[in-house]
């Protein structure tokens, strides 16, 4: 059997996510930084002070040599205190930082995972290009040897934190002719290397993941830019998207009770025909129903946490819990915007950020119809 209880070190960490979230995210200033577009970069380096941006790393670069149990833990009290810090972090860590200590050179490493360790390093992933998204085999980038290195060109788009970011990680065909997933090779990027342009892509909502549309134009970068083995560049994303997707499902399902605590304090508050609203049968279904949805999101994440911490194969449990994490948050968000009616739908509610926030995930990440192709994969279809 599988024991989901926080041990004692455990819970006094997510005491201490919360003390962090009500000190430096309080709810009105996620808020007001949501409407002024004003992501909370500062807040990796009051991470790093804290040890959380150390835990899944080993001693040897600085790190806790933390269980990745806990690591799930704390993403998703992020998800419930304050979504745009879980994200922040697991940008950080799930994007960077896995990605260097699954297929990264030792140098790079060691350069680079103390950086993010003390929260000076974000990295942005740079795979997705306008026909290349839910295909990602289908990648058009070119990186040809120069040199001393590799000159990089294509475009990039959907990057996110592309004009904050230290690194990119970019995914380009290094092999001239190759097709779908072979001749793919990763590359770390500085963000301030000569040719690199930005463009800012607007949205509805994730306001503090700012996007953007990133232009290689002949972009140089040394030989040692190269991440893992040349032409690996698909097998290495599939080695390293399972600490991604558990970090989004267990913000997702944090995200996801928090829109049942707004929606459950409102129908005790709210009264009708003389009643709270959660007196009525339908609405007190309703709230049953989405608690219910979200102990099942947090039953898949801590599973897929258990496997990851464990060693056992991820793919599938990887992909479950992403599809069943961020279509929970996405149903519980809508039922909760009915239940608050005209109070969730004005410009101050947290129900209608959760809300505008939750409809990137079913296809941001790997689409949701991506998942469950893999999961038929894994059952022999």
């Amino acid at each position: 059997m599988i024991d989901f209880e926080p041990t004692e070190e455990q819970a006094q960490i997510l005491d201490s996510v919360d003390r962090f979230a009500e000190r430096h995210l309080p709810r009105d200033e996620q808020r007001q930084r949501d409407a002024a577009r004003d992501p909370p970069y500062h807040l990796l380096e009051v991470m790093a002070e804290m040890g959380l941006l150390a835990l899944p790393f080993p001693a040897r670069y600085g790190g806790l040599d933390g269980d990745w149990r806990t690591v799930a833990l704390v993403q998703e009290r992020l998800g419930h205190r304050a979504w745009m810090a879980g994200s922040l972090f697991n940008r950080a860590v799930g994007f960077g930082g896995m990605s260097l200590l699954t297929y990264g050179t030792e140098a790079q490493r060691r350069r680079l995972i103390p950086q993010i360790i003390t929260g000076k390093a974000l990295f942005a992933l740079a795979l997705t290009e306008p026909q290349a998204g839910s295909d990602a085999a289908a990648v058009a980038t070119r990186a040809e040897r120069i040199d001393g290195g590799w000159r990089i060109t294509g475009r990039k788009t959907w990057c996110s934190d592309a004009d904050r970011a230290d690194w990119l990680v970019v995914v380009a065909r290094s092999e001239r002719g190759s097709e779908r997933r072979q001749g793919l090779s990763v590359f770390l990027v500085p963000r301030d290397t000569p040719g690199l342009a930005m463009t800012p892509l607007p949205k509805v909502g994730n306001n503090c993941l700012p996007s953007f549309d990133v232009a290689f134009d002949g972009v140089e970068v040394p030989g040692d830019a190269l991440m893992g083995e040349e032409g690996a560049g698909f097998r290495h994303l599939g080695e390293t998207l399972h600490f991604a997707r558990s970090g989004l499902a267990a913000s997702a399902c944090g995200a996801a009770q928090y829109a049942v605590d707004l929606a459950l304090a409102h129908a005790r508050e709210r009264e009708q025909f003389g009643r709270p609203i959660g007196k009525f049968q339908v609405i007190a279904h309703r709230l049953a129903d989405m608690q219910m949805r979200v102990d099942q999101a947090r039953l898949m994440h801590l599973h897929l946490a258990w496997a990851i911490a464990t060693g056992r194969d991820a793919g599938r449990l990887a992909a479950e819990a992403k599809v069943i994490a961020t279509e929970c948050l996405q149903w519980v968000a809508d039922r909760g915007m009915q239940i608050l009616a005209s109070a969730g739908y004005a410009a101050e509610s947290d129900m209608q950020r959760l809300w505008r926030d939750a409809r990137l995930y079913s296809f941001g990440e790997g689409s949701n119809e991506i998942q469950r192709t893999i999961v038929a994969r894994e059952l022999g279809l």
